[in-house]
């Protein structure tokens, strides 16, 4: 039940901006076994003045930088988590073509009763 966010630099096009949406589901699909049609993504564009990084850790990050938020329950084996990470990487080098050193990504878990999926509902409260 990942509910994913993206920001990037404004500009890109429309080919590039559906290559990470589908590149990062895919990539989530084959790593971490999200359930097919589990694809809740946002992409957000910043203009100048908007959008800023930096070079922590000494990576070269380029305006081109891609910002990944994922946010789900608790309970993905730490591995799991890794894989994704170098999956989403490997893809999004492949198409559309961003530098690993390009692709910041970060994992916020939350527990099963803070999501509604709709009708008002925690859907997964009960599961936990």
């Amino acid at each position: 039940m990942p509910v994913t966010r993206i920001a990037i630099r404004s500009g890109k096009s429309v080919e590039y901006k559906k290559a990470l949406l589908d590149e990062i589901y895919e990539a989530m699909l084959t790593s971490v076994q999200i359930e097919p049609g589990d694809r809740f993504t946002a992409l957000t564009e910043h203009g100048d003045g908007e959008f800023s990084y930096g070079d922590l850790l000494g990576i070269d990050r380029s305006d081109d930088l891609v910002q990944i938020q994922v946010f789900w329950a608790p309970g993905k084996a730490t591995d799991a988590k890794l894989a994704m990470y170098r999956e989403i990487v490997d893809r999004l080098g492949r198409n559309p073509g961003v530098r690993a050193e390009d692709v910041l990504i970060s994992v916020v878990e939350t527990a099963a009763e803070n999501w509604s999926f709709g009708n008002g509902e925690a859907q997964f409260h009960d599961l936990t």
